[in-house]
């Protein structure tokens, strides 16, 4: 495994160099200018991650007796216990899940491939709103319970506790187990159907053939998605704060906004860091092991076995649930509840918190996308080693949550900002306010740093896919190397292009706990004003604006179904 391992590094450096070549590498100057430009995005990206571990190590005081003796060990009690519950579960149910659509048919199966992707249309803080809302006191299921059998009170009746740490657990899984579903989906696709054919005549009953052949070849996927998920559960901050549970996140916003302790919330925000960092290299980790070895250059396809009787209805049962909790019960909530107050359509505010959310998240996603194709195109421009460093460092801002690049950006932000003003008025006699913090231009560089990730992934896979003989040409045609970009790369890529900025629109629309704590004062965007009406218990107000971030994710689920239609439809490799 290892000497494959390095033979495909070798290949990869290879390959880029290749392409580098292909677009014709600049000497002297304008590779160092390309280079320089590569390397100041990623320090752009870099920068609040860093600024996090500056502000914890001036913090004035030492804070870490009285966190250790208060509130610190709840908060990683609550977290790990969080984080490795979602994960594991997640992991079984997309796993699960991914095997018995891809190994048999039964009811409704087909079907089952594309609506086990669903719940990435629905946040996760607005599934934990559903969720309580239907199964609380005063809820849909116990009030029926309570008229059915004439119960008078909570004390004549036991009901699991729904605000709970379990029950973050479970809305969390039902809200992420996707990530392991696509990545397990996709590893059993690609294993060759000779193998189970093999284990079946060796006598490997259904049991046998996952656990033994199915689980092992898909582990390294299924472990990638699963630290995806970790990812995710420590990111979180609405389903925790809605159910009551104190975690690593709540508690930058509990030490920073009613507190007053920056250090202190910067301290707690590195030790989320550490976690991430761990929880990256184990990604990292299952990631250099997906590489295999095939005996074929064509694989034999995985041959389906049908399913009957009480065997079919189970497997359309344990497809049914995870699509229920995750995507049917929150949109059927709060249609149901957008229906019943159709004045909440119109209410004050909605109007303005969309347009917030459309200009934001808009403008984020367009310099996003405009920074990662000058970053990439800058890196394959320079051709050197040093250059190439550049793309897998700003990969850490997706893995930073949204809390902690706030604690990162905030501060250094604001100094900036009493620096421009000083400036400004000394020079004009006029005092010009906050241009950053004051303004969405915060929130606009949070959601740059945490969604780069994405559109480099996006947009370094587009560049990949153009034959290198194309630039050649161009080049050899007299064309320079940014107009090589602007008329040859950005047409052929333009499909990667809108996809990357939908992607990234889609998560700024999402993003909830680098959004409230850097909005400008009464700046709502759609998540916001989910979170604030529904921690009010407003379910009618929060329903419009629930709906409106569900759809825009519901466009990038269907378009990430009809990319993997396009990818297995029959005759294409893969």
């Amino acid at each position: 495994m290892a000497k494959s391992v390095e033979s495909a590094e070798n290949e990869a450096a290879a390959r880029a160099g290749r392409q580098a070549a292909a677009v014709g590498i600049a000497s002297g100057a304008g590779s160092l200018l390309w280079t320089a430009s590569a390397i100041l995005i990623a320090a752009l990206i870099v920068l609040p991650v860093a600024s996090v571990v500056w502000i914890a190590l001036r913090a004035e005081g030492n804070v870490w007796p009285h966190l250790l003796a208060t509130t610190l060990p709840r908060y990683l009690a609550n977290t790990f216990v969080l984080m490795l519950a979602t994960g594991a579960l997640s992991a079984a149910v997309g796993a699960g899940a991914a095997w018995l659509v891809t190994m048999y048919r039964f009811p409704l199966s087909r079907l089952f491939e594309w609506l086990l992707l669903m719940p990435l249309a629905v946040p996760a803080y607005v599934g934990a709103y559903a969720v309580v809302d239907f199964l609380d006191y005063s809820g849909l299921v116990q009030t029926g319970l309570r008229e059915l059998m004439g119960w008078q009170s909570a004390q004549d009746y036991a009901f699991p506790e729904i605000r709970s740490r379990t029950g973050a657990v479970i809305v969390l899984t039902g809200a992420l187990y996707p990530y392991v579903y696509l990545l397990a989906r996709a590893a059993y696709r690609e294993q060759s159907g000779g193998a189970y054919e093999v284990a079946r005549s060796l006598g490997a009953g259904p049991v046998g053939l996952f656990l033994r052949v199915g689980l092992p070849l898909a582990r390294p996927a299924i472990a990638v998605g699963a630290a995806i998920v970790m990812m995710e559960t420590v990111n979180d901050f609405g389903v925790v704060d809605f159910f009551g549970v104190q975690t690593l996140t709540t508690g930058i916003f509990t030490t920073w906004l009613e507190r007053g302790d920056a250090g202190a919330a910067a301290q707690i925000a590195c030790i989320i860091l550490a976690v991430m960092l761990a929880l990256v290299a184990i990604e990292r980790q299952s990631r250099r092991r997906l590489r295999f070895h095939q005996s074929a250059r064509h694989l034999r396809p995985i041959t389906a076995e049908r399913l009957s009787g009480w065997l079919a209805a189970l497997a359309t049962f344990l497809c049914l649930v995870p699509v229920a909790v995750g995507f049917v019960l929150p949109v059927a909530v709060m249609l149901g509840h957008a229906t019943d107050n159709p004045a909440a359509w119109v209410s004050a505010g909605l109007a303005g918190a969309l347009a917030n959310t459309l200009s934001v998240g808009g403008g984020a996603a367009l310099l996003t996308v405009t920074l990662a194709l000058l970053m990439v195109y800058g890196v394959r421009m320079a051709g050197n080693r040093a250059a190439r460093w550049v793309l897998p460092v700003t990969t850490i801002g997706y893995a930073v949550p949204g809390a902690v690049l706030a604690v990162g950006l905030l501060i250094p932000l604001a100094a900036i900002d009493n620096r421009i003003a000083d400036a400004v008025q000394a020079a004009t006699g006029r005092d010009p306010g906050l241009i950053l913090i004051g303004t969405a231009a915060a929130l606009v560089i949070a959601y740059v740093v945490r969604f780069f990730a994405i559109a480099q992934g996006a947009v370094d896979s587009a560049f990949g896919r153009v034959a290198p003989s194309l630039p050649m040409a161009a080049r050899s045609l007299g064309r320079t190397a940014g107009g090589v970009l602007r008329s040859l790369y950005l047409p052929l890529m333009r499909g990667s292009v809108a996809t990357a900025l939908l992607l990234v629109f889609v998560d700024c629309v999402k993003e909830l706990p680098a959004t409230l704590l850097l909005r400008p004062f009464n700046f709502e965007t759609l998540a916001t004003r989910v979170h604030e009406k529904a921690s009010l218990e407003n379910l009618g107000e929060a329903a419009p604006p629930a709906i409106l971030v569900m759809a825009v994710g519901l466009a990038a689920v269907l378009l990430l179904v009809r990319s993997h239609r396009e990818a297995h439809r029959p005759g294409r490799d893969g």
